[in-house]
């Protein structure tokens, strides 16, 4: 279980400093409450799998800390980057109103140089739900740096369950022994991964339910709870490339929520999380406890003799457990390989139109299938391929190969020659090719947006600054008869979607939040070799009102190098008034003059 650890009250120097901070970032909302994070992100040590490796860790933990807040909240994480590469951290799901500046992506912000830090600072707009961290340069998901966001309602703001008697934070995915440098290596010299060592669960390995498998030693994840309470279980997959099935021993889930949107509640008793997905689940402990039960993340879409040992294995340990968990783990789906089961289920999530939350409103309706679409790309990927003798991934025959000055600090200071606005709408005819070309969004706008898996694994798709609505799946090439079979009303809005090998997946989103957004593969290797596209969306009129402006605390980088003034060092600052105490989590009125 992961949780937000609560810092000392802050002393009147500590306030100096974060107002001091707030002046830095830049323009926020006065009358909302603010949560002040203070990250360092170094190397630790650890050994998952009983192999000893290098991992990432914020403030030593891995996984990192949950940022806990309400929505409306202004949350400041300061962070210094104490690895020996560049580094951002990006928040998967958050939209950042208004503010692109905050997103921690490289079409959008410079790298932190190793060893200095920067403050990020963005609201949580009508967003509640759960959602994720994690740092987005070079492969370092690959070794940990990631955490959990929650971002609770305001009490003005009915939820559709009871409020459940815990909460808990569960993080799945693949894992390498190997350190994410030789797995980037391998990347770079036109290899794949391979198969991974196995899966985590909160960073853990598995527990010895089977001996020949799980070797003696490995520290696994037990979650305490109490017979006849229900608990809220916040699921997300932070792993590489594998698509994992999620299932508790002799329990239901009852999905509720998926990346802010409350769903349409019915039970699963086991569910395909793919890769860079958040799922919200209410389990009632109801069963009679005659030992402890097991949680189990195992790979799907793959041979199950060859896989056995990429499982994930937790223990549920009621408090009137009478035993250890033994014996066979609960059963996958009968057929790993059976897509359209995966796809059967994705179908059955649905809006729950009847919560009172915060949800999109395009065009000021929620019957999004009575909007025009003003723009259509089909984007389709295919398995790698070699562009100019380096293995290379793609979107419409382009791998996108990102400048040194980030897209949106070339925009603002007008520094021509950076990338190309001329994205196809359409897969490219010929050779594929290595550009920076971006889709030109028209605010505003209504955009449907196919993608279509011509690889032979499940690729998962997200979008910076926006939850999209998914209408539609189906296997086959997509065709404009397609449309037929869309979700007209109560299709889920999300962040993250699933595209199955052999098919395709349309979304439509409203283009109503301006900036300039990453669209890309969550497979952190295809995301690395280049498929990935940014689509930028700019307010014809000269106003300030539709985007916030350039933090003050901006770094400079590339082209516009020239800009950037050494920093303060990180140490000096924030040791002396916290007294190292890192993961400060402090709310406070904030004077209207800021």
């Amino acid at each position: 279980m992961s949780a937000t650890r609560s810092a000392p009250a802050p002393t009147s120097t500590a306030l100096a400093v974060f107002a001091s901070l707030l002046l830095l970032v830049g323009p926020t909302s006065a009358g909302d409450p603010y949560a002040y994070f203070d990250w360092d992100v170094s190397y630790v040590s650890a050994a998952p799998l009983g192999v000893k490796q290098q991992v990432i860790g914020v403030n030593g933990q891995f996984p990192g800390p949950i940022v806990n807040v309400s929505t409306n909240w202004n949350v400041v994480v300061n962070v210094l980057n104490d690895l020996d590469e560049p580094l951002l951290i990006t928040w998967n799901g958050i939209q950042h109103r208004k503010n692109c500046w905050q997103d921690g992506v490289l079409g959008t912000n410079c790298p932190i140089p190793s060893g200095w830090n920067w403050t990020y600072q963005f609201q949580v707009k009508d967003q509640i739900g759960s959602f994720f961290y994690f740092p987005s340069l070079n492969f370092h998901r690959a070794a940990g740096g990631y955490g959990g966001i929650i971002v609770n309602n305001r009490d003005v703001i009915a939820v559709p369950f009871d409020k459940p008697d815990g909460d808990f934070t569960v993080f799945i995915g693949d894992w390498y022994n190997k350190d994410h440098k030789d797995l980037r290596k391998a990347l770079d010299d036109g290899k794949s991964l391979g198969m991974p060592d196995g899966v985590l669960i909160n960073g853990k390995g598995p527990y010895r339910y089977n001996k020949t498998l799980v070797p003696a030693g490995i520290d696994y994840e037990t979650i305490n709870v109490h017979p006849g309470r229900t608990y809220r279980f916040r699921v997300h997959n932070v792993g590489i490339s594998t698509s994992l099935n999620l299932r508790i021993q002799n329990h239901n889930m009852l999905l509720v929520e998926t990346e802010g949107s409350y769903t349409v509640q019915q039970n699963y008793t086991n569910l395909d999380i793919h890769v860079g997905q958040s799922y919200s689940f209410l389990v009632t402990m109801d069963q009679n406890a005659s030992s402890d039960y097991y949680i189990v993340a195992s790979a799907r879409f793959v041979n199950e003799s060859l896989w056995r040992r990429v499982t994930g294995v937790a223990i549920l340990r009621y408090s009137n457990s009478r035993g250890k968990a033994s014996g066979p783990l609960p059963d996958p789906p009968q057929d790993l390989y059976d897509k359209t089961y995966s796809m059967n289920q994705a179908r059955s999530i649905r809006w729950n139109l009847s919560a009172g939350a915060a949800r999109p409103n395009p065009q000021g309706s929620f019957r999004y299938a009575s909007i025009n679409v003003t723009q259509q790309y089909l984007l389709r990927n295919e398995p790698p391929v070699m562009i100019n003798g380096e293995r290379r991934a793609t979107l419409n025959g382009i791998s996108y190969s990102p400048p040194e000055t980030p897209l949106r600090l070339a925009d603002q200071y007008t520094v021509k020659g950076v990338y190309t606005l001329d994205f196809p709408t359409r897969p490219l005819k010929g050779s594929p090719k290595l550009a920076r070309s971006v889709i030109n969004g028209t605010y505003r706008g209504f955009m449907e947006i196919i993608f279509q898996n011509n690889d032979t694994n499940v690729q998962t798709y997200h979008m910076d600054g926006y939850a999209f609505f998914v209408v539609g799946m189906d296997y086959g090439e997509w065709t404009e008869d397609s449309r037929g079979t869309y979700n007209k009303g109560d299709g889920v809005a999300r962040c993250t979607t699933q595209v199955f090998p052999g098919a395709w997946t349309a979304i439509l989103v409203s283009l109503d939040n301006v900036g300039i957004w990453n669209v890309r593969a969550q497979n952190l290797d295809t995301w690395y070799l280049g498929q990935e596209v940014y689509v930028r969306v700019v307010n014809p009129e000269d106003t300030n009102k539709t985007e916030l402006p350039i933090p003050g605390n901006a770094l400079y980088c590339g082209l516009l190098q020239k800009y950037q003034k050494e920093q303060v060092p990180h140490h000096s600052h924030f040791d002396a008034v916290l007294g190292c105490n890192r993961n400060v989590h402090v709310k406070f009125p904030v004077p209207s003059k800021l």
